[in-house]
């Protein structure tokens, strides 16, 4: 969905879409909604009966808790 024209320029939004989160972090939609599915991205927001939408903020935390290269993730420790 388009930007809304009352929002001004310099203020990015606090909530996007689908499409859009899964490019903020990096993600084709169909990895995104994989990693939402495994609680690795957080969960949209309710914005209606059809409307969903990811919060930024949500999405910066998420990302901020993903393993760096070379971590060991809950999934790897049993092949050790």
């Amino acid at each position: 969905m388009p930007r809304q024209v009352a929002l001004p320029p310099t203020l990015a939004p606090r909530l996007i879409g689908r499409d859009a989160a899964a490019a903020y972090v990096c993600l084709s939609p169909h990895t995104f909604d994989d990693l939402v599915d495994r609680k690795l991205m957080p969960k949209p927001r309710i914005l209606g009966d059809k409307r969903r939408a990811w919060d930024v903020r949500e999405l910066d935390a998420a990302a901020d808790a993903l393993p760096h290269d070379g971590e060991l993730t809950a999934s790897d420790e049993g092949w050790e």
